[in-house]
């Protein structure tokens, strides 16, 4: 084999293999973002299913997502802020059966979503 051939089989070796990681690197991103989403979908559950105890509706004004951001995150650190916990829990009410949830959109996409849905006057917090 002559040399040039060597190196154009070692290039598309390198081609190869640089494909090979980063469809793995995407695939890897995708099976974390799916995850994080049915997280925050069953953190929202929680939430309501706390508030609500059996009852149909929540009586509010106790503070519990205030309570929760703070005491989440000095256990876990970042992520659980007043907002997103408000977030995640207007998930759940939104799309009350996970199935629902695309996975092809993020929890940046149905953020933005539900902010929209806010903005336009469909109240789900």
């Amino acid at each position: 084999m002559a040399k040039s051939d060597k190196n154009t089989e070692y290039q598309k070796l390198i081609r190869e293999i640089g494909k090979t990681y980063q469809t793995a690197k995407i695939n890897s991103v995708n099976a974390i973002n799916i995850q994080m989403l049915h997280a925050y979908w069953r953190i929202g559950k929680n939430i309501i299913e706390y508030e609500q105890v059996g009852k149909l509706k929540a009586d509010y004004g106790k503070k519990l997502i205030l309570n929760l951001s703070k005491d989440l995150s000095t256990t876990h650190g970042r992520g659980f802020s007043r907002t997103n916990l408000a977030y995640m829990r207007l998930l759940y009410n939104k799309y009350p059966t996970c199935e629902e949830l695309s996975s092809k959109l993020s929890w940046s996409h149905y953020f933005e979503l539900l902010k929209v849905d806010l903005s336009t006057g469909q109240n789900y917090i």
